[in-house]
């Protein structure tokens, strides 16, 4: 996962969470806190860790690298769990597949906080898995609360998390130090919500989420490409035979299925009332799915073994038999009965299968490397899905494109108006290329109001100030200019009011959704004897 993950880690740009992380977390920690009161108290915890980091070398290689770091340590989590829950072939396969899992890949290589989101759920799981058995829960509730802190809908893991309970028909006194761990969580978080309450009109751009993006999570789950998807279909259905074990005895599947489903499926329901749900938010839950995928893959892996030809017929026990109390793998033995070559009705006592010359049951190191070998080949598959993630283009926007054009074509002492005012992203993000050039509509800086994007003047005093400009350069979303969608804020519709009625559109150049445009106002144009070039079509960068 690390190397992966470090693949192509310089992109070259920035997009605008991303910035957004880049220029909130180079504050001072003051200015941090002053922001999160009126806007993003769900990243806070990311903005102050983030904050030593940057002040480091900020950069964006810098500003992925924790993110890198945490998806590798997801992966090693992973691994832990189907190592505890089953054997430690089913944690390597486990762990290797979410490693190669493109959307993994992908959060991996952003600088916000759903890597380590998922990194804290994926040990917090581990830590619930160890207090079932007889540990602390105290760990688990401390794991848990910080986790939700980096992102509230990380809260839905305890829903989880009790199925999984019920599922093993654990006694009370297990269901007792869960409650007292998960109502601590609940505590801990309800500032949070307070005050994520009052912001949430952050997320009044999500829409209600469709069969059609249940089906895209499953498929992004388990492998984007068909071969991928279909095999691992087939292994995780396979993987939940088992689902409930012995009373008191939590199984792979009976944690990984709640898991994997859970969180998504609630939030996707919550969503068709109040829409929240983005995949990025339950990113943690794809933990689950490829301990299901190998967790199958085991079973299959024993039926093929005990049907080979001419091989013996080994009894196995139950997934959650394989391990003692204290995690050390029981001797399997061969109880069935054979025929000793003697004449009598004496028999021997059942004796073990022979081992090879390594100590090792034969063929015991053959399996786990097939299993790998067979992950690489799924990962042969996903290899151009992965090369063309590392593509800005891939992103929704690049700003770090934005602000060469701007850097470019804007001159010093020339006007800049940003339409909606988080366009003005980019020249956050990277101010050199704007730098001498005359911010219009800005009235204060982002990290002297507490803001994510500074505060504009009004409506009024913007007017009056684009009143003794001839030309304007226009950093804009192009669905806005289109008129694909009206800005609620009487500042941006003055803005579009006023560039619609006195200029006219000129040059412009391209970035995804993102446009620079020049406008010159229309009686300049009106007396030139030459007419402004307009482009028959934008000019892509």
């Amino acid at each position: 996962m690390l190397g992966l993950g470090l693949w192509g880690l310089d992109r070259g740009g920035m997009w605008r969470d991303e910035a957004v992380t880049f220029q909130v977390a180079r504050r001072t920690v003051p200015q941090i806190w002053r922001l999160l009161h009126g806007v993003d108290a769900v990243h806070g915890l990311y903005y102050l860790l983030m904050h030593p980091v940057l002040g480091v070398r900020p950069g964006e290689v810098v500003l992925r690298l924790p993110s890198v770091c945490a998806a590798a340590l997801t992966a090693g989590l992973v691994a832990g769990l189907g190592a505890r829950l089953v054997r430690p072939r089913v944690g390597l396969w486990a762990g290797l597949l979410y490693a190669i899992t493109p959307m993994a890949g992908h959060y991996a290589q952003e600088g916000r906080s759903y890597a380590l989101v998922a990194a804290g759920a994926t040990g917090a799981t581990l830590l619930f898995v160890r207090a079932v058995q007889g540990g602390s829960w105290r760990a688990y509730g401390v794991v848990l609360g910080l986790t939700c802190w980096l992102h509230e809908f990380a809260v839905l893991l305890l829903l989880a998390h009790a199925v999984s309970l019920a599922l093993a028909r654990v006694g009370a006194r297990v269901w007792r130090g869960w409650g007292c761990a998960a109502g601590a969580v609940g505590v801990a978080l309800v500032p949070m919500v307070l005050v994520s309450r009052a912001q949430s009109a952050q997320v009044a751009w999500l829409r209600e989420p469709t069969w059609e993006t249940a089906g895209g999570l499953l498929r992004v789950f388990l492998g984007p490409t068909d071969g991928v998807y279909w095999a691992c279909l087939g292994l995780a259905v396979v993987g939940l035979v088992g689902l409930v074990g012995r009373r008191g005895e939590v199984t792979c599947a009976g944690v990984a299925l709640p898991l994997a489903v859970l969180p998504p499926a609630v939030l996707m329901l919550v969503s068709q009332v109040s829409p929240l749900y983005v995949d990025r938010y339950v990113l943690y839950a794809l933990s689950g799915a490829p301990l299901l995928v190998a967790a199958g893959a085991e079973r299959v892996a024993g039926v093929v073994g005990r049907l080979r030809p001419g091989g013996r017929r080994v009894p196995t026990l139950p997934h959650s038999r394989l391990r003692s109390s204290g995690g050390t793998p029981i001797a399997l033995r061969n109880d069935c009965p054979h025929d000793d070559g003697e004449s009598g009705g004496s028999k021997r006592p059942p004796q073990p299968p022979p081992l090879s010359k390594t100590g090792l049951l034969p063929g015991s190191a053959l399996l786990p490397l097939t299993g790998v070998l067979l992950i690489a080949l799924a990962l042969s598959h996903q290899l151009p899905l992965l090369r063309d993630d590392r593509d800005p283009g891939r992103r929704p926007d690049d700003l770090a494109v934005v602000a060469r054009v701007a850097g470019r074509e804007v001159g010093d002492g020339d006007s800049v108006l940003f339409l909606p005012a988080q366009t003005r992203n980019a020249a956050l993000a990277y101010p050199g290329a704007f730098r001498g050039v005359r911010d219009v509509a800005l009235a204060e800086s982002g990290a002297g109001s507490g803001s994510l994007y500074g505060r504009e003047v009004g409506a009024e005093s913007l007017l009056r100030r684009v009143a003794g400009l001839d030309r304007v350069w226009v950093v804009a979303d192009r669905d806005l200019l289109a008129g694909r969608w009206r800005p609620r804020s009487p500042v941006e519709r003055a803005k579009l009011a006023v560039l619609a009625e006195q200029f006219v559109p000129g040059e412009e150049s391209v970035q995804g959704d993102v446009t620079v445009r020049l406008y010159v106002r229309r009686s300049v144009v009106s007396g030139s004897s030459r007419p402004l070039p307009v482009p028959p079509r934008p000019a892509r960068w």
